[in-house]
């Protein structure tokens, strides 16, 4: 069987962080099992959907390297959709409803006040043909349902929760389309899944109950359901549903310049038994990636934690993964020189300017004076060409007697203007002579 994943977004709103992590556990279940990866732009919804989202989706999926084999649209395929239809409908497991949202309300609130489950009482199966007759003609417009099998079992294995029962009488028959013809989600998505071959669906234990009803949709349409997998939702850091994972996405994480490798290796690991691992290349998470090792506990994600795994990650990037977001001039000696102190490639920017100058170094003292403008008489006399770093703190040490930081210090304070940065031994080289002897003369 050659393994067919989906990503399924409603283009009413950009991608957040939950929509990311579904949308790389199909790719890398896809990926892992030499299958292909299907993007498909769940566009019914007219009213809501925006072209400008259709296309946020993709620019998303395209930082992240999450390309999709294939690209389709809901709303290119309504054809299928009417032809599938009409054919439940002939097969009476879709039949019309006539009761307004109002009478629907009201009757779930009877229910609910007796302490009965607030299902669809199929009142509108009892309707003869004159009575529906008679309502059309009166301006009442169906809207439709598909018929769930009371006798039929609903079970299936879950590739993440398990063995899974539902009982379909105490279920509602769900409206599969609205009176104005538009389509709900339910059966389109079952009916695209059947098309395009899905084998496999991995989405939020949020839909659980879909898969319930949508496995009989695709018993009556004749075609073998997908296999599920429902993931625990992400919470925040402080183990609750957050209302901010809602608004963080690709957009939130290039603006606080966060790789889309840092990104792919927390997601691609919380939630699981395996530990978070900062890997700039996905090889090795896809090879790992495997259902039986993610958990039902919620998966709880921490920008704190992301901020981390980047900064890791930025330290394992080559200078050419880089070179176009550097300075102008920055080359790989330099990046390769200040990449261990980077938590965003943008701070390359600051060392930059401490090795291309001026820098604003602290005033030093009298004693440190003297000291400085001896290093810069030194500095003008040693060998550049292999490790001057080493050299001029060596010559310093036996002239001055200084050792630790009262040698090192007020070099790197002079040199950079700073008491903390990147190995002075890969710096000084970069910074060059003339310009190390003016700041130590300075």
């Amino acid at each position: 069987m050659t393994v067919i994943t989906r990503f399924a977004p409603s283009p009413t709103g950009s991608l957040h962080v939950g929509n990311i992590r579904a949308a790389l556990h199909n790719w890398m279940f896809a990926a892992a099992n030499g299958g292909r990866f299907v993007l498909r732009i769940d566009d019914t919804d007219a009213e809501r959907s925006e072209e400008r989202f259709v296309e946020g989706i993709r620019a998303d999926l395209a930082w992240l390297g999450l390309e999709p084999i294939m690209d389709v649209r809901q709303s290119e395929r309504f054809a299928l959709y009417q032809r599938r239809f009409d054919a439940l409908v002939a097969a009476g497991r879709i039949y019309p409803a006539y009761e307004t949202a109002q009478e629907l309300d009201l009757r779930r609130k009877i229910l609910l006040g007796r302490g009965l489950p607030p299902v669809y009482d199929r009142a509108a199966l009892a309707l003869t043909h004159a009575d529906r007759a008679r309502l059309e003609a009166d301006g009442v417009r169906p809207h439709w349902r598909f018929r769930l099998d009371h006798d039929a079992p609903i079970a299936w294995d879950d590739l993440i929760r398990g063995p899974q029962a539902f009982d379909a009488r105490t279920m509602s028959d769900p409206v599969v389309r609205r009176a104005d013809g538009s389509w709900l989600y339910m059966l389109p998505s079952a009916i695209d899944d059947a098309d395009l071959g899905i084998s496999h669906v991995v989405r939020g234990e949020d839909h659980v109950s879909n898969t319930a009803l949508q496995l009989q949709m695709f018993d009556a349409m004749g075609v073998a359901p997908p296999r599920f997998a429902h993931e625990a939702l992400l919470t925040g850091a402080e183990g609750k549903l957050s209302k901010r994972l809602g608004s963080l996405g690709v957009a939130h994480f290039r603006e606080e310049g966060i790789e889309p490798q840092a990104v792919i290796a927390l997601l691609a690991r919380i939630g699981t038994s395996d530990p978070v691992e900062p890997m700039a290349d996905p090889a090795p998470l896809i090879a790992a990636f495997d259902f039986a090792r993610f958990g039902r506990a919620p998966a709880r994600f921490d920008e704190a934690e992301l901020a981390q795994v980047n900064a890791r990650i930025v330290h394992q990037l080559p200078h050419a993964a880089v070179a176009d977001r550097l300075p102008a001039g920055m080359g790989a000696a330099e990046w390769d020189a200040v990449r261990p102190n980077l938590s965003r490639v943008a701070e390359a920017a600051d060392w930059w300017r401490v090795i291309e100058g001026p820098v604003d170094a602290p005033a030093p003292d009298a004693d440190t004076r003297a000291y400085l403008a001896q290093a810069a008489a030194v500095a003008a006399a040693i060998d550049w060409t292999s490790d001057p770093w080493h050299a001029l703190t060596a010559a310093l040490k036996d002239a001055t007697a200084r050792k630790g930081k009262a040698l090192f210090l007020p070099l790197r304070q002079a040199l950079t203007g700073l008491d903390h940065g990147p190995d002075m031994a890969a710096l000084l080289p970069l910074i060059g002579r003339d310009r190390a002897v003016a700041r130590l003369s300075a």
